[in-house]
C-alpha cells in the first residue's frame, strides 16, 4: 500500500485505487484532520502551523515520502496564495478605507435615520449585509457593535432583536459571497466561475439572511431577553473626523466590484463569441483583480478625499489595512497546501469513488464534510479550505452552475453551529454580555439556521439550474 501511495504522489495521472487503498487513504485523512483539530483545540496552535503539520501527517499516513509531501504542500500553498492573495489584500484595503473615512458610519446613520419601530431589525440586516461585502467578519463585527448597542439602548429594543439581524448579515456574507477569503479559496479549489458563484451566492444569501436575521431574532429575543450592556461604547471612526463621504458615493464604491463581476457573468451568458470585443472588455474589467483594484482606486477619491485624507494618511490606511491579514493569508495558503496534499495522495480520487458507491449527492457530501470540519476546528475558513480540497475532484464533470453551487454548499456547511472552539463565539459573548448558555441559544442556533437554510436552498437550486 505504501508503494501505491508513493506512485500516486509521483504520477501525473491517478492510478486505480483498491478497497484496501481506500482504507489506508481514509485512515490518512482521519489522521491529518485529527492532527489539525488536536493542535488547534487542545494545544491552541495557530491554524497555519496546524494545517502545515497536519498536511505532513496526512502524507506520512498515506505512505508518501516526506519530500513528496513537502513538495505537494508548498505547491498548493503557492498556487492558492497566487490565486487569492492579492484579492484578499485588496479587500482588506477597501474595508479599512471604508471604516477609517467614516463611509461605513455614513451608510449606517443614513439607513437608521429612515428606519424605526418594526423596520429596525430589517434596517440592521441591510446595513450588515452591505457593510459585510468588503469586510472580514471580525472587522465588520467591531464596526457594527457600537451601532447595535446604541440602537438597542436608545430605542429600548431587546439586544437580540437588533443584534441577531446584524450578525446574520455579516455571517452570511462571510460564508457565501466572494470576495471573502473562504468562498474565494473554494472557487479557486474547484475551478468555479466567480461571477456565477457571486450571482447564485446572492440569490441564496437573501432568503437565508431574512430567515436567520429579522425572523429568527423574534424567537431569540424571547429565549434571551436582555438589554444592551451598560458599558462605554467604542469610539466610532467618524467621531474624530470633521467631515465624511456622502451616502451615495460610499454605497457606489462598496458595490462597484460586485457590479463589475456580475456584469462579466451576464455578458458571458449573453455573448457566446470569445472574440467579441464586448466580452473581452468585460473579461478584463469584471475579473476579481481589476474589479477590486478599481474599487480601491475609486475609494481614494470617493472616500478618502471627502474625509480630508492627505496622501500620507491614505498610505497609513493602506498599511493598516494590510497588517492584520498576514495570518489570514497564511491560513488560506496552508489550507491550499493541505488541499494539494489530499489530491496528490489520491484522497480526492477516493472521495470520488466513495461518493459514487454510496450514491450521496455531491452537494450534500460537500456540506457534510464542511460541517464536520467546522464542528471539530471551530474555524469557518479552515472548514472551507479543507472541504474544498476533499471534494474538488467531484467538480470535474459538473456544469458551471453546479460547480458554483458546490462552492456554496461548502460555504454553508462551514457556518454550522459555532460553539466554544470558535473565536467568533467568544466575540459575540463578550460584546453582548451574554452567558455561554445564552450565546448558544442565540448565536450558535443562528449560525446553524444559516447553514441548514443555505444548504437546503443550494440543493433546491441544483434541481432547477
Amino acid at each position: 500500500m505504501t508503494r501505491l501511495s508513493v506512485e500516486m504522489l509521483a504520477a501525473d495521472a491517478p492510478a486505480p485505487i483498491t478497497s484496501a487503498g481506500h482504507a489506508q487513504l481514509g485512515i490518512a485523512v482521519l489522521v491529518g484532520i485529527a492532527v489539525i483539530v488536536l493542535l488547534i483545540t487542545k494545544f491552541k496552535l495557530h491554524a497555519f502551523l496546524a494545517l502545515t503539520i497536519g498536511s505532513l501527517a496526512l502524507g506520512a499516513a498515506a505512505g508518501a515520502p516526506l519530500d513528496k509531501a513537502i513538495t505537494s504542500f508548498t505547491t498548493g500553498l503557492g498556487s492558492t496564495v497566487a490565486g487569492v492573495g492579492v484579492l484578499i489584500a485588496l479587500g482588506a484595503i477597501l474595508g479599512k478605507l471604508l471604516a477609517d473615512s467614516g463611509g461605513a458610519d455614513q451608510i449606517v446613520d443614513t439607513i437608521l435615520a429612515k428606519a424605526g419601530g418594526r423596520a429596525m431589525p430589517w434596517a440592521m440586516v441591510l446595513i450588515a449585509s452591505v457593510i459585510g461585502l468588503p469586510l472580514f467578519f471580525e472587522v465588520g463585527m467591531v464596526l457594527l457593535i457600537p451601532v447595535v448597542l446604541m440602537v438597542a439602548k436608545r430605542g429600548n429594543y431587546s439586544l437580540m432583536r437588533i443584534g441577531i439581524p446584524a450578525l446574520a448579515g455579516l455571517s452570511v456574507m462571510h460564508g457565501l459571497v466572494p470576495p471573502h477569503p473562504g468562498p474565494l479559496v473554494a472557487i479557486d479549489a474547484v475551478k468555479a466561475n466567480l461571477g456565477v458563484t457571486l450571482a447564485l451566492g446572492i440569490l441564496v444569501a437573501i432568503p437565508t439572511v431574512i430567515i436567520a436575521g429579522p425572523l429568527f431574532s423574534k424567537v431569540a429575543a424571547r429565549w434571551v431577553d436582555v438589554p444592551a450592556p451598560d458599558r462605554m461604547l467604542p469610539q466610532r471612526a467618524s467621531e474624530e473626523l470633521e467631515r465624511r463621504p456622502g451616502f451615495g458615493a460610499t454605497l457606489a464604491t462598496v458595490l462597484l466590484p460586485v457590479v463589475l463581476m456580475l456584469a462579466k457573468a451576464l455578458v458571458d451568458i449573453v455573448v457566446d463569441d470569445v472574440t467579441d470585443t464586448t466580452q473581452r472588455v468585460f473579461d478584463v474589467v469584471g475579473s476579481p483583480l481589476i474589479a477590486l483594484l478599481a474599487a480601491v482606486i475609486v475609494g481614494f477619491f470617493t472616500l478618502g478625499r471627502p474625509a480630508g485624507f492627505t496622501k500620507e494618511r491614505l498610505q497609513r490606511t493602506v498599511d493598516k489595512g494590510l497588517l492584520p491579514i498576514a495570518g489570514i493569508l497564511l491560513i488560506v495558503g496552508a489550507g491550499g497546501g493541505f488541499k494539494q496534499t489530499l489530491i496528490d495522495s489520491g484522497v480526492g480520487r477516493m472521495i470520488l469513488d466513495v461518493s459514487q458507491d454510496w450514491s450521496i449527492p455531491a452537494l450534500l457530501l460537500a456540506w457534510l464534510i464542511a460541517v464536520a470540519i467546522r464542528l471539530a476546528t471551530g474555524s469557518a475558513t479552515v472548514a472551507t479550505v479543507s472541504a474544498a480540497g476533499l471534494v474538488a475532484p467531484l467538480a470535474a464533470d459538473m456544469s458551471t452552475t453546479h460547480t458554483a453551487l458546490l462552492v456554496l454548499a461548502i460555504g454553508a456547511g462551514s457556518l454550522f453551529f459555532s460553539h466554544v472552539n470558535d473565536a467568533g463565539f467568544w466575540l459575540v459573548k463578550e460584546y453582548f454580555g451574554l452567558s455561554v448558555g445564552q450565546t448558544v441559544k442565540t448565536w450558535s442556533v443562528m449560525e446553524t439556521l444559516i447553514s441548514v437554510v443555505a444548504g437546503g436552498l443550494v440543493l433546491l437550486l441544483s434541481l432547477v439550474v
